[in-house]
Order: C-alpha cells, then structure tokens, then sequence
C-alpha cells in the first residue's frame, strides 16, 4: 500500500507536468492509500512475524485484493467514472494486466488516469509482491512463501538461491526492458507520453493503450513488428530470458517449454499468414501482420488490436477464441493456462495409449529430460479441471444475467485468462462499458482468480485452510 501510494504521487506529477485537471484525485488517493499501509506497518501483531505457506496465499489474495480496492480510487475520485464498480473494474483489469476496459473515449481522458491506467499494467505485470519480496527484510520476515504463492505457473526456476536477490534480477530484467521499449518506440514515431505508456502496457503483458484505436491508430509496421517482439520476450520465462542476459544460450534453448512455445507461434503465425491472405483483401504482408501481431498478443495475453480479427470469418474467430486458452510460458508476465500445463497433460495423454498396451511397464513424462513428479502432474491435471469447471460456471452465471451466449463464454475466457479483447459483443472493437454491474462483480472476480491461478484464493474457501494442523 506504501508504494501503491507512492505511485499515485509520481502520476499526480505527471498530471501536473501535462496541466491535466486530475491530479487532486491522485494526491487524495495517494493520501489515504499511504497513510494505510503507514498504520498497517506499524501496527505490531502479537503473532510470530514468520511467513508458511498457509500465511503466505492469506496475504497475496488480500494484498492483490486490497491493490484494485485501492487503485480503483483514482478513478472514482476524479469524476471519469460514476460508479465505484467501474473504477474497481478498470483498477483490478489493469493490477491483473487483463487490459479490458469501460472507457469508450480513451482519448478523452486526462493524462494522469491513462498514465495510471499503464501504471497498473506494469506494477501487476511482475507483481507487487515480488517487489515486495525484494524489500521484505526491512520487515524483518522472510518472503519465500509469498514468492511460491503468487509467482505465476508450475514451476519455479531459481535464478538465484535466495529469493531477495531473485526478485531483484527479475525487476532488474523488467526494467531494462521496458526503457529499452520505451526509447524504440519513441524512435519509431510515438511520443514519448506514448511510449512510456506502451512500453509499460506490452512488459506487463496488459493492453491499455492511450488511444481508443489501440496499435491500430499508429499505422505503423515498424512499430507493430516491435511490439510483436517484445510481446513474445514478455510472454516468456523470465528464467530464461536472464540466461539470454548472461549469454547462456543453450540453457535457453534446453527450455522444452520456450522451444514449443517458440515454434507454435512460428508455425501459426505462417499458418494464419495463408489462411487470413485467402479471407481478406489486402496484401500478404498486411494480412500476415496482422495475423501475426492478433496471435502473439492473445497468447501473450497482452490484448493490443491493430484490427477486428472477428470480422475476418466464422473460422478464424473459432481459432482466435481457443488461443484465449493457451497462455505464454511459466514464470512469465502472461496469464492464461501457461504452455507448460499443455505440454504435460498432452504427454500424459500421449503416454496413456501406451500404458493401455503395457498396464505393467513404468512409463513416466520428462520435461527438460527430467521426470515430472507424480505430484506435479496431479497438481496440473487437477488446475486443469478446476479451470475448465470456473470458465464452465462464469459462462453460466454471465448468461444468467443477461448475457448472449457468445459473449458470456468470450468475456469469462479473456477475464479468466486475463487477455482482455474476445469474442461477441465484447470482440476487438467493443469493451465492457455496456456490461451489467452485476456481471461486471463476476468478471472482477475472474479476474483475481485467473491472475492468482485459480488455488491462491479457491484455497481460502476451503474448511481445512482455517484449522490450526
């Protein structure tokens, strides 16, 4: 909450460098956000300070609970949404980098909020509490719990054994990156205001643009072709891309899970570049683009549009929607399911068939050429099914409350996913203004699950997490 409220300060400087009228509603906000965390910091717990896992997934849920609540502040007080539910909306899809939003005219607001908005993106992208993790020995407690509890995906590549300097190199990474955007954008054509905010957008994997066209108003194919790449870097491991730093190339490309996610997009990428060519009237080079820039970006659940890849056919809309379900690579900035959880459960089905003709030989999945526990695989067949059971369970309740069919399943995949752009009448072109508040309270709490990967919060619902052993 301290350095929530100090990134509130930081965009009311900018709304005042830019003369915007906002810059009252992020001083109060950073008031109250910052004076919370003061007195929640020094309250002293008479309760032992060490942090298990039990603790652990308590503190991330309400950490990541307590930053939309909070970020959504901003929004409300400075007028440019009417209801509370809608600051909450575009607080918690920007902290969780979903990227969906209820502003119609992006254009039209102040540069303080779409500076904010970009903010968000880039403080969730990594996770506020991994910096925290950085900062967790002046608090005297350790943060290796927290670290388990909200790091994305399956596994958990230690880049360095001890967990403070890890979250130092993984911001490290980020940051250098995402100057690196920066200056290139703004060398490609873009403002400077713009490209920061895009920079921040495309690093956290989130989407909010500072135009109501997204990457589309740019025009650009230098800039496309950009944002494609630092798409991809974004989407995957960050273990990974710190052996690119260090030059370590073969422990790069040792990565079964980066090696699949590389090549299905390749592939996919020549494979829509055909396929939209024959749809749409345009030049191959357009239509490859624009293929290839719509897939990398739901992958990589970043969500920028550069066009309406609904309106190309019935086909290629089926194809887009199940691309909401895969994700980019563990330990990334990307939500959705992660490429590593499809890796195993296609393996294991693979090796399924041969079980069935040998019941008696040990037959066991390697990734990495290395053995899968008998836990992990329980772990991700099991996410896996309470995946499917949430997106089955959202799909029902949205449709209950008045949404069409195609919408319903669209809107619960890309908040469960954290994409942010789908299908129906919430495709590339629509956002969830129109969008009842009661149905916007279901996908605000998709949302938080699907940025938690389901067993953070779910976990806290359960009769066994509250007893003593």
């Amino acid at each position: 909450m301290i350095l929530l409220g100090l990134g509130m300060f930081i965009t009311a400087g900018v709304s005042i460098y830019f003369e915007s009228y906002d810059y009252l509603a992020f001083i109060k906000s950073g008031v109250v956000t910052f004076l919370f965390g003061l007195m929640s910091w020094t309250y002293k717990f008479s309760s032992s300070t060490f942090v298990n896992k039990r603790e652990g997934y308590l503190i991330v849920s309400l950490g990541w609970l307590f930053l939309g609540l909070f970020g959504a502040l901003p929004f409300y007080f400075s007028g440019v949404t009417a209801f509370y539910t809608d600051a909450l909306f575009e607080s918690v899809s920007g902290f969780t980098t979903t990227g969906a939003s209820i502003f119609n005219n992006i254009e039209g607001l102040p540069e303080g909020i779409l500076f904010w908005r970009s903010l968000t993106h880039w403080i969730g992208g990594m996770g506020i509490i991994v910096l925290t993790v950085a900062l967790f020995p002046l608090l005297g407690i350790a943060g290796i719990e927290l670290f388990v509890a909200e790091s994305p995906g399956p596994t958990a590549d230690k880049i360095h054994p001890r967990i403070k300097e890890t979250a130092k190199r993984l911001w490290f990474i980020y940051f250098s990156l995402t100057v690196i955007l920066t200056l290139l954008l703004w060398l490609e054509g873009m403002t400077m205001f713009d490209a920061v905010n895009h920079a921040f957008a495309t690093m956290g994997t989130g989407g909010f643009s500072t135009k109501n066209a997204s990457i589309a108003y740019y025009a650009s194919p230098i800039i496309e072709y950009t944002i494609i790449a630092f798409m991809f870097i974004a989407g995957c491991n960050y273990a990974v891309i710190y052996y690119l730093f260090k030059g370590k190339f073969q422990k790069v490309w040792i990565n079964e899970e980066f090696r699949y996610y590389s090549l299905f997009i390749l592939i996919s990428a020549l494979i829509l570049g055909l396929w939209v060519n024959f749809m749409v009237d345009s030049s191959y080079e357009e239509n490859f683009r624009n293929g290839f820039f719509a897939l990398v970006s739901l992958i990589t659940t970043t969500g920028f549009v550069t066009s309406d890849y609904t309106s190309w056919s019935p086909g290629l809309t089926m194809f887009f929607f199940l691309a909401l379900f895969l994700g980019a690579c563990a330990g990334s900035t990307a939500g959705g399911i992660k490429f590593i959880r499809h890796m195993v459960f296609v393996k294991n089905t693979y090796l399924e068939f041969k079980r069935i003709l040998h019941p008696r030989a040990m037959i066991r999945i390697k990734i990495n050429k290395e053995l899968v526990a008998p836990r992990i695989l329980t772990h991700i067949l099991v996410f896996l099914l309470v995946y499917l059971i949430v997106f089955i369970l959202g799909s029902l309740i949205i449709t209950i409350l008045g949404l069409d069919f195609m919408t319903a399943i669209g809107g619960v995949a890309t908040t469960l996913g954290n994409v942010g752009p789908s299908i129906g009448k919430l495709g590339p072109l629509d956002n969830f203004s129109w969008v009842p508040l009661s149905a916007k309270w279901v996908f605000i709490v998709i949302m938080l699950l699907g940025r938690l990967e389901l067993f953070t919060i779910l976990i806290l619902f359960t009769p066994f997490f509250w007893r003593s052993n």
